[in-house]
């Protein structure tokens, strides 16, 4: 029974070291396989017509930000105020460059911080401006684990409090920009 306690430790000590390095580059290989494509795609939805159209939202974008607002404007959104372009556009901004942070590895706690946020003001705008129902809702400790809001984004948090809490890992500029900080 020794030897199995023993070979069980030695085994999962050499993996309990390599915890520095794999779980952060980990966070970051998965939320470039599974998010960073969502992200911009939901982005590029937003973007109006032209070279800067970043800075012209789409009809696309409002209905997607401020689905009720929108409505109540008769589907016209040159009848929304300042407030609807700043966030459209913040949001548009957003969905290409935090992820794009997170995948470099810059900046990369600050950029988790932000997508935390993003993540959540989606899924109140789901529910409240979109009237999301129970079903994609979902909710916790029941039999079913798919539900688009409470199951995965729960998940997607977690990922991202994984980069706020440990970095970005060696394989990223954080590292490289704070060797040349402390070197220098």
């Amino acid at each position: 029974m020794n030897t199995l306690v023993s070979l069980h430790n030695s085994a999962f000590s050499k993996i309990e070291h390599m915890q520095g390095w794999l779980v952060p580059t980990l966070a970051r290989l998965i939320f470039a396989g599974v998010l960073l494509i969502y992200f911009w795609n939901s982005a590029m939805t937003k973007i109006g017509d032209g070279i800067l159209g970043v800075f012209k939202p789409s009809d696309g974008a409002y209905a997607q930000i401020f689905p009720r607002a929108l409505e109540a404007v008769g589907y016209d959104s040159s009848q929304l105020g300042a407030f609807q372009w700043l966030v459209a556009t913040a949001g548009t901004l957003a969905e290409f460059v935090l992820p794009a942070l997170i995948i470099l590895g810059l900046l990369t706690r600050l950029a988790a911080l932000g997508m935390i946020g993003f993540v959540i003001m989606q899924s109140l705008t789901d529910i409240v401006g979109h009237g999301a129902g129970a079903e994609t809702i979902g909710s916790w400790f029941d039999r079913f684990v798919d539900a688009q809001i409470v199951d995965q984004r729960a998940f997607w948090i977690f990922l991202l409090i994984v980069l706020v809490v440990r970095g970005a890992g060696p394989l990223s500029l954080d590292r490289i920009f704070s060797r040349q900080a402390s070197s220098g």
